[in-house]
């Protein structure tokens, strides 16, 4: 991985570095300030005396001050504020706050109040961050991307806002969800934050509440659709790979059609991936297999249905079946194996009108009809319903992603566990209103056996005087640690056995007491490692497939570490003249 920009590359390795700015100027500066932590000496060295009050903090004490500041709020969305306000003053600060306390604030900064700030977005900005494109940018993307706050960017999250957690198109108010994620690869995997951009595509919005506020901040016009839409993205892409050519870019909830089409035009021409897409297969793929592991399971015994059959859904679909391959199964093994039910049911191979993005991962009708399930009523195409695909298949999985509250019914959750002695159920939808099934009714349903983790955080439910920890299959087990080993490695594509091998190293980090109690994933306080680990994995596969140039014989686990910034504050001295000057502009 190439060094970071001046003086960052010293900050981040913890060494002294030369900087060129003083007095206001640096206070005002968010990724080099100290604020009350900047002792005598560099006080005096940077003319700070009477900017300041006369008490010097260590980080620790800041921290602990920062605390008393957030919990103070009872509202999380005041509390989400605060974060972003405190991101906005110290950014060093702020990651560190972030990184020791991943449990405490990451259902702030992100999942699920992250939903709530989208929606209210115009109304709670207090100050913008990132790039926002619209399509009266097209001509003009790469000058804009070159008026972005860092010269050396190495990661993009961006969105089109369309399908933003399971609250569909918020306009504008997406771009916290770029910026939520970038959060977390520096207080996951510590991806330092004068490489990264979130960058907001906004092309208009089809939400007539946003289109009807006064005071909404977007691009006050209809959705782009079409051609238009496609030119737009295709512009934006050329323009990154212009600028900042080696610049891994990840696409977010864009919605499905989008979603898949794009990153079948590009995956193979840049480093690029879909988290909807491919991280929450990975990380649905990492619950599985900790599931297995602690249940003696093997994939030939697996039924698995699908409820959803999105951009998330139909990934999940492809990466399992990808697994099962890999395990020994046949190619059509692994197909009858794999059922998707979407809004009009069963998607199978004689349904009329499958759309192209489900056509491959079609059941066999055959199949269906020999379990019973009728596939044509009256001469016409008919789609099982779920509950029916349940009764038939007797899935040993069941997996949601229908942003549907209640899909799970009692009646679908104990058809499932008649069958099955110990069923692994996975409601994932976002935000917690959306979710499939609540993880208590699950467990009541099925007598405390299923195992269940969701999407949305939720707290630990007592069957019979027992324990059951609820894991949350989020997106964070597995992004922070592919964006950096791509990085670190400088692939030219990211792959799905690099997301392969995030999901087995997830599930490796389960431990056999968190299994015991019934949870399918780590401890995000375990994030940071999970991260490396799968950083590792990573940079060793495009090693491997000849995709990095770096040398087969380099040190990865050394590479990585050397790329991972623990945020701190390193010593400073005033810069003299000729100095190189820091690599972000005075706005940051």
């Amino acid at each position: 991985m190439r060094d970071l920009p001046a003086p960052f590359d010293r900050l981040a390795a913890g060494r002294p570095a030369e900087i060129d700015v003083s007095g206001s100027d640096l206070l005002n500066r968010r990724l080099l300030t100290k604020d009350l932590a900047f002792p005598l000496d560099e006080r005096t060295a940077f003319g700070l005396h009477g900017l300041l009050p006369d008490r010097v903090l260590s980080i620790e004490e800041q921290l602990d001050l920062e605390h008393e500041h957030l919990r103070r709020k009872s509202d999380a969305l005041e509390q989400y504020i605060g974060l972003a306000a405190l991101q906005d003053r110290n950014a060093t600060l702020f990651y560190r706050l972030l990184a020791e306390h991943m449990e405490e604030y990451l259902p702030i900064v992100y999942t699920p109040t992250v939903g709530r700030a989208c929606q209210e977005f115009s109304h709670i900005v207090r100050r913008t961050r990132g790039i926002w494109l619209t399509p009266a940018d097209r001509d003009r993307i790469s000058e804009v991307l070159r008026a972005s706050p860092f010269a050396d960017v190495r990661l993009i999250v961006v969105t089109d806002n369309e399908r933003i957690l399971g609250l569909g198109d918020q306009g504008a108010g997406g771009m916290a969800i770029p910026i939520g994620k970038l959060a977390l690869y520096t207080a996951a995997c510590g991806i330092h934050p004068v490489v990264t951009l979130p960058v907001s595509l906004d092309v208009g919005t089809d939400n007539q509440a946003l289109l009807s506020d006064p005071l909404y901040l977007g691009f006050r016009a209809p959705r782009l659709r079409g051609a238009a839409y496609d030119a737009f993205v295709d512009a934006f892409v050329e323009g990154v790979h212009e600028v900042w050519p080696a610049c891994l870019i990840q696409f977010e909830d864009f919605k499905q059609h989008n979603a898949l089409r794009i990153l079948a035009r590009y995956r193979h021409r840049m480093p690029c991936f879909n988290d909807d897409i491919q991280g929450t297969a990975a990380v649905v793929l990492g619950g599985v297999l900790a599931g297995l592991r602690h249940l003696d399971g093997t994939w030939p015994d697996q039924r698995v249905v699908l409820a959803g059959a999105g951009a998330a859904g139909t990934g999940i679909a492809r990466l399992l079946r990808l697994a099962m391959v890999r395990s020994g199964m046949s190619e059509a093994e692994a197909g009858s194996a794999v059922v998707l039910v979407d809004s009009m049911g069963l998607v199978h191979d004689q349904r009329a009108e499958l759309d192209d993005d489900k056509r491959d991962l079609a059941y066999p009708s055959e199949l269906a009809a020999t379990m019973g399930l009728t596939l044509f009523d009256h001469g016409r195409s008919a789609s099982p319903s779920l509950i029916n695909v349940v009764h038939a298949f007797q899935p040993t999985i069941l997996i949601g992603t229908t942003a549907q509250a209640g899909t799970f019914s009692e009646a679908i959750v104990r058809a499932m566990a008649a069958t099955t002695e110990r069923p692994i159920i996975l409601p994932l939808s976002n935000p917690t209103a959306n979710t499939e099934a609540v993880p208590a009714d699950v467990l009541d349903w099925t007598d405390g056996r299923a195992l269940v983790a969701t999407g949305s955080p939720f707290p630990t439910v007592v069957v019979d005087g027992r324990l059951h920890e609820i894991g949350q299959a989020n997106n964070v087990f597995i992004f922070p640690g592919v964006g950096l080993g791509a990085i670190a490695a400088e692939t030219r594509e990211v792959t799905d056995a690099m997301f392969l091998a995030a999901a087995e190293t997830v599930a490796a980090h389960v431990t056999e007491e968190r299994l015991a109690s019934g949870g399918l994933y780590p401890s995000v306080t375990d994030l940071r490692a999970v991260s490396r680990d799968i950083a590792i994995r990573v940079a060793d596969e495009a090693i491997r497939a000849g995709l990095s140039p770096l040398p087969d014989d380099t040190d990865v686990p050394a590479l990585i570490d050397r790329a991972m910034w623990w945020p701190a504050y390193a010593p400073y001295r005033r810069a003299g003249s000729g100095a190189v000057r820091s690599g972000s502009r005075p706005a940051d």
